[in-house]
């Protein structure tokens, strides 16, 4: 999931934005874009890569993890304390 031939960094944030704000649920949406907007310029290429993998999961079990209603897989648990620290604070 790294930036594909032609893509630069700045077009890659923007379409990462995009995903952020363009999901199923509202909740995930207002979670998701506050992220994006507080974190997304200073993630490195392979934070970049755990937020595009994390992109791919579906909506309800986003929610659950970052809710703590259930634990985040461990490839995602990382991104998942971000993502929950950052809403928490917003």
């Amino acid at each position: 999931m790294t930036t594909g031939p032609g893509e630069s960094r700045e077009t890659r944030l923007r379409r990462l934005r995009m995903r952020s704000m363009r999901r199923g649920t509202k909740e995930m949406d207002i979670l998701l874009i506050r992220f994006a907007e507080a974190r997304l310029d200073a993630l490195d290429a392979a934070e970049l890569d755990a937020y595009e993998a994390l992109l791919a999961e579906n909506d309800q079990d986003l929610y659950q993890w970052i809710s703590g209603q259930r634990p985040a897989p461990e490839t995602h648990a990382p991104m998942i304390s971000e993502i929950t620290r950052v809403a928490a604070n917003g």
